[in-house]
């Protein structure tokens, strides 16, 4: 065991005094920079960690954040995510850290918005944000940043913010992917067809959009000729939804391939396997649910493009943990991997923690 190195002990080492240190180790009072400086320099050499489990029981300091991320049903992505914050949470229960989580309907900005006036007069230290409707979530910011309140970004990336840290995937570069994997699977000129989920509000999700914009760069810097074709469907309208995609599909007979930007690739899947057709059809979605992993195994999806959700919930809540106890900085932009599964690999795929 590592030798236990005291205020005195860390002063005597860096050429200061012991109410300097303590200044600087609770960042509280002002210091001046050469010395906040030399006794920076002594914690990174002796690797100094503070007891913080004692320092946050002896001042009995709750952290109580929050995560406001889309409401789902059991089995759905967000479920994933919401894993990977249950598992951070316990682990860090000794801290006094507590979450409660705001579900908003993620085909509604309206109820985003209201959900953001909650979380405002609640008692907030810190929160994770899922950042489906982007002009909504610059307003929450916003008034984050004039409660000086920290927050970590998931789903898609927003410049220009002060948040603490993004966990995700590069957007752009997941739909540029995308764009690869569809182009390589058809002839020339042949015809596409995106799929997208009417929301109220605000047309597509941010993250929606820029995996469209990536996919799209993809296509017309190779060339593309064909057309892309744009289907309008409902979340949870399968009677309509039918009815859309008969008419569509009657209308271009000749069309068999295109992608879903969002985890419901499967609703295209059920349609297909219940209607007996289309069995060529080259469908690319995201996510490694269990929805979408029944029919990119039996030949329905041909690519689900993952993001490591659990990993994501996760590590979001501890950046939180790390910049309000530990008073670490956390690096601002943490790519997931962009992970490619076909049905032969599905099998091996895992998102440990």
């Amino acid at each position: 065991m590592g030798k236990t190195y005291r205020i005195k002990d860390i002063a005597a080492l860096s050429g200061v005094s012991t109410g300097t240190v303590d200044r600087i180790l609770h960042n509280r009072g002002k210091v001046s920079e050469e010395a906040r400086q030399k006794v920076e320099a002594v914690l990174k050499e002796i690797d100094y960690h503070p007891n913080l489990i004692a320092r946050s029981l002896a001042l009995k300091k709750q952290y109580h954040l929050f995560t406001l991320i889309p409401s789902y049903q059991p089995g759905e992505y967000w479920e994933l995510f919401m894993q990977g914050v249950d598992k951070a949470e316990q682990e860090l229960f000794s801290y006094n850290i507590n979450v409660t989580s705001l579900y908003f309907n993620q085909f509604d900005k309206s109820n985003f918005d209201k959900l953001t006036d909650e979380l405002l007069a609640a008692d907030c230290q810190g929160v994770v944000i899922a950042t489906l409707f982007k002009q909504g979530v610059l307003e929450l910011i916003a008034s984050l940043d004039e409660k000086n309140i920290p927050y970590v970004l998931v789903d898609a990336y927003i410049e220009n913010t002060r948040s603490i840290a993004y966990y995700g995937t590069n957007s752009y570069d997941s739909g540029y992917i995308a764009g690869r994997l569809l182009l390589e699977q058809i002839t020339d000129g042949e015809d596409i067809a995106t799929f997208r989920f009417i929301r109220k509000g605000e047309a597509n999700a941010t993250q929606v959009q820029i995996r469209e914009t990536g996919f799209r760069a993809y296509l017309s810097e190779h060339n593309y000729s064909g057309k892309i074709h744009s289907v309008q469907l409902h979340a949870d309208n399968q009677e309509e939804n039918f009815r859309v995609l008969d008419a569509f599909f009657e209308a271009n007979p000749d069309l068999h391939s295109g992608i879903i930007f969002s985890s419901r690739a499967y609703i295209l899947g059920e349609y297909f396997n219940k209607r007996k057709s289309n069995s060529l059809f080259k469908l690319i979605g995201y996510d490694v649910i269990e929805k979408n992993v029944t029919y990119l195994e039996n030949g329905l999806i041909t690519h689900l493009i993952a993001q490591r959700p659990e990993v994501q919930g996760f590590n979001s809540l501890k950046a939180l943990f790390r910049h309000l106890v530990l008073q670490e900085q956390v690096p601002p932009i943490n790519y997931m991997p962009i992970d490619v599964l076909i049905k032969e690999n599905i099998k091996y795929y895992n998102n440990y923690i």
